[in-house]
């Protein structure tokens, strides 16, 4: 049963509370969510999909092995690795505080951060040998990949979930030291959204947005860490329509004004064919070599080398991003980034003005909550009605933290457009996760429309 009251939920652009734009877009679209998952002492543990065995390695290291199936390959772990010279060094745990700028390939005292993935479709949709890649970067000393005394490494291999590398990707990008993500793998467009998506190993034509995953996805997650600590190096192949999309517009994969970006986007071979990461495996030889080489060093000695075996390609580096300015409306530039479909690019500018919101109010103000509402809008116009309802359930929990009557149009508001975005999940996983965090809220705040509560239970008894 879907209530009339949510048919076409209250729409947070254009409400005046949060000044966000001035125009109301309908909800189209659909996409999951995962739990949260966080990194503690270098081990990984997780409530959502993909939480496995924990077991204890040599020299006290923790790991968390997930399985998925039967697949030996669709296997990850998450180990914490003293550097190399710092034999018996116990990495230091995340800390809650908010991180602290590092200059890229800087030595460090933090804990760093290197998270390893490497995916490609099973079969004849197999355009890269994209795991090939993984052992030449795990010989790395995991301390020399992110330019720190210790690091925790995540890997995974041709994983299944596009929400377990998402649950994974969430509790590495919590932690505050320097995080380097090394990718290896397909992009494919969705023809419905033109959005581009991360093959993984179940993935097929006909299942790429649910299979798949969204590449707008790692700039969002990446978008609240602190300038300068995020370094992404990708190796890609890229089908026919993403190298056009590339060719027209240069910033297509442009993940933000947070991370840095270093790749190679080839265009994918004929069928039958496999591209080899020779980009990302130059990238491991030269820091298996011991030279402390600038990124953007290895980057062109990578790409040049790469070149070799594949001359037509596409390069990705860093571009200067503007920082916020304090007098500026940033909404309507936001608003239309989503609206032309580039969600990445939004999200992004959204997260740069919670990040200053967070500096000059601090966590607990209506200023910080705004700009959680401002990405749970985004999440609604990028086609994600769970990550959706979930920001929309922090934003109402941070507003009654701050004092506001259940009653208060904007509690009733926040919880309204969960409550729609809920009704709109097509996983039925997802919705029953965020099914009881929001009969709690809607106990607390039952709202103008009688009934909405009820019909939530009815629902979730289903």
């Amino acid at each position: 049963m879907v209530l009339p009251a949510y048919v076409k939920g209250p729409a947070i652009i254009g409400q005046g509370a949060t000044g966000y734009g001035s125009g109301v877009v309908n909800d189209e679209g659909f996409g999951p969510v995962s739990t949260r998952t966080a990194v503690t002492g270098g081990a990984t543990t997780g409530t959502g999909a993909g939480a496995g065995e924990s077991a204890t390695g040599a020299s006290g290291t923790a790991v968390t092995h997930v399985t998925e199936g039967t697949r030996t390959r669709g296997t990850e772990a998450a180990r914490a690795t003293p550097a190399a010279g710092t034999t018996g060094a116990k990495p230091q745990a995340p800390s809650a505080a908010p991180a602290t700028a590092a200059t890229a390939n800087a030595v460090g005292t933090a804990t760093g951060t290197a998270f390893l993935l490497a995916a490609a479709p099973a079969g004849r949709g197999r355009a890269m040998d994209a795991a090939s890649v993984l052992p030449v970067l795990a010989a790395v000393p995991p301390g020399v990949l992110t330019g720190t005394g210790t690091a925790t490494l995540v890997e995974l291999a041709d994983p299944l979930d596009p929400q377990t590398v998402l649950t994974r990707l969430r509790a590495a990008a919590a932690s505050p030291g320097p995080l380097v993500l090394c990718l290896a793998g397909q992009l494919h467009l969705d023809r419905r959204q033109q959005l581009p998506h991360l093959a993984l190993a179940r993935t097929t034509p006909a299942t790429l947005r649910y299979t798949a995953l969204p590449w707008h996805w790692l700039g969002a997650e990446l978008a609240a860490r602190a300038p300068g600590t995020t370094t992404v190096v990708a190796d890609l192949a890229a089908d026919p329509a993403v190298c056009e999309r590339l060719t027209t517009t240069p910033g297509f994969l442009h993940l933000g004004p947070g991370p840095t970006l270093y790749g190679r986007v080839t265009p994918a071979p004929r069928r039958g064919e496999l591209l080899a990461p020779a980009y990302l495996r130059s990238w491991a030889e030269l820091w298996r070599s011991g030279a402390r080489l600038p990124y953007a060093t290895l980057h062109a000695e990578s790409a040049a080398r790469a070149a070799g075996a594949t001359p037509e390609a596409f390069l990705l580096a860093p571009a200067p991003v503007p920082a916020p300015v304090a007098d500026q409306d940033p909404h309507p530039a936001i608003l239309a980034a989503a609206t032309a479909g580039r969600h990445g690019e939004a999200a992004a500018v959204a997260a740069a003005w919670e990040r200053e919101a967070l500096r000059r109010h601090g966590p607990r103000s209506a200023e910080a909550v705004h700009w959680t509402e401002v990405r749970a809008d985004l999440a609604r116009l990028a086609g994600e009605p769970a990550r959706s309802c979930e920001l929309w359930l922090s934003a109402a929990e941070a507003r009654l933290a701050l004092g506001q009557r259940t009653d208060d149009p904007d509690v009733e508001g926040a919880v309204d457009r969960a409550h729609h975005q809920w009704e709109r999940i097509v996983d039925r996983a997802r919705a029953r996760a965020l099914g009881p965090v929001l009969i709690t809220l809607r106990q607390r705040v039952p709202g103008r429309r009688p009934g909405a509560l009820a019909a939530l239970k009815r629902r979730m008894a289903d």
